[in-house]
């Protein structure tokens, strides 16, 4: 059976000599799978493919099934690694269209608590009012902000239109196992409630509950997601030899481009329903690496769609940029161009022809001339979209992310800046004991 794989060729010729970046990644592997390296508390997701067992995917799946029976929209309330890996695999996976069939099979999942915009939760409270729906809510601590307005908001409805007894059976919650509110609530109101791990950071963490919950009640089979996640454990495995390790050199070869200047990465996709593993991407490694004034700025563009705006800036603009081009090899679908007496298009020369040809040589015809015009390429080819592969490509990420932070000389696992802005925004909203920061900050307003 195929497995993902990692073409560096065309981004070698940008940079030096890489072998010692290929024995400091072989070490920061090991680090990683021993735990000795920075934020050692937070590896649970190293070897977390492996310790699933089938019977908790039997147990998630029961689960489900009778949560969602008669249930037409769950509402996945979370935010950041809350809410991205399941939205990205679930979006990948998932028919585009199933909001326009008459009665999809399964229910639809729609997120909330992940910004606080008004006409959002407004427009989401009145499709609610007039459908069967539930509730997972997705917090460590219960306490941050966006999902806990949007969890106490939606709590209330949910009350109101099912009274408190049903409402407290529509709901799950994904929490830590012994403290913070959420779990405080869980115990009082008696919800079903699934553990986030302590080990786990919240954008390592869509292997756990936090998204094999929300993607099982997609429809999608989480026990071949899961699969697939444990055949890229084995392979990255720190006793295989580097080169063949695809986590390890997509680790190199990306610090490699960065230690030569290449300071923003573009991720590449050419299949529309990549759009949001891109978002969970960005997270992972922006989150990751972006801290102690050094990282590579993640970016990324849906092609053939972004070439009509952003293709300008990545042929001819600075050159400070590179491309990692995730590449589904083979279609699950397939469409033939028809012949057109007219022509009028001046396109028969492709009829007979598929469009995911097409497509694809737009891809090999793009890469080209990017690696021509000065934008080295990296290329991660994934066999089928699917949800064994798709298990394969989370991992893949996960494990080059942590050795890729760790040959940065950062702590790929914490993320002190993003308490600035928290604090900022209480003070600013008279939050008790924020008093001294709100008189500074209204003096520069």
């Amino acid at each position: 059976m195929e497995n993902i794989s990692v073409d560096i060729s065309k981004a070698l010729s940008f940079t030096g000599n890489i072998e010692n970046l290929y024995i400091k990644a072989a070490e920061y592997n090991k680090a990683l799978e021993e735990k000795t390296g920075k934020g050692n508390d937070f590896l649970g997701w190293v070897n977390l493919p492996s310790s699933i067992s089938d019977n908790f995917i039997s147990e998630i799946n029961e689960t489900v099934t009778k949560f969602v029976k008669d249930v037409e929209i769950v509402v996945c309330i979370g935010i950041g690694g809350s809410y991205l890996g399941a939205k990205a695999v679930i979006d990948a996976l998932s028919n585009q269209f199933n909001l326009f069939t008459q009665k999809p099979k399964y229910p639809v999942i729609v997120f909330a608590g992940h910004q606080m915009c008004e006409d959002y939760i407004t427009e989401l409270r009145t499709v609610l009012s007039k459908k069967s729906w539930a509730i997972v809510v997705i917090s460590k601590s219960g306490t941050t902000t966006e999902p806990a307005i949007a969890f106490r908001i939606l709590k209330n409805d949910i009350e109101n239109k099912f009274g408190k007894t049903e409402a407290r059976k529509r709901i799950i919650a994904i929490t830590d196992k012994s403290k913070g509110a959420l779990r405080s609530l869980s115990n009082t109101e008696g919800y079903k409630t699934y553990e986030i791990p302590d080990d786990v950071g919240g954008r390592y963490s869509v292997l756990t509950p936090v998204g094999l919950i929300p993607i099982a009640m997609a429809g999608i089979d989480i026990k071949k997601l899961v699969e697939g996640a444990q055949t890229m454990e084995l392979i990255t495995k720190s006793n295989n030899p580097v080169q063949n390790n695809p986590s390890v050199s997509y680790a190199v070869i990306r610090n490699a481009l960065y230690n030569c200047n290449k300071t923003t990465e573009i991720l590449v996709n050419y299949h529309s329903k990549l759009h949001y593993i891109a978002e969970w991407w960005k997270q992972l490694y922006g989150e990751s690496e972006g801290k102690e004034g050094k990282g590579i700025f993640p970016a990324s563009v849906d092609f053939t769609s972004d070439l009509h705006s952003m293709g300008q800036y990545i042929q001819e603009g600075m050159r400070n940029i590179f491309e990692t081009v995730i590449s589904i090899k083979n279609s699950n679908n397939q469409i033939i161009i028809p012949n057109d007496s007219e022509n009028l298009d001046q396109l028969n020369f492709l009829s007979g022809k598929r469009l995911g040809e097409v497509n694809k040589m737009a891809e090999l015809g793009t890469r080209l001339a990017h690696v021509d015009g000065g934008v080295p390429n990296i290329l991660i080819e994934v066999p089928f979209l699917n949800e064994y592969y798709l298990g394969q490509l989370i991992y893949f990420f996960e494990k080059a992310c942590g050795i890729s932070g760790y040959i940065l000389g950062v702590n790929p696992f914490d993320q002190p800046g993003v308490e600035n802005y928290k604090k900022n925004m209480f003070a600013l909203l008279n939050k008790p004991g924020y008093e001294k920061l709100a008189d500074e900050l209204r003096k520069k307003i």
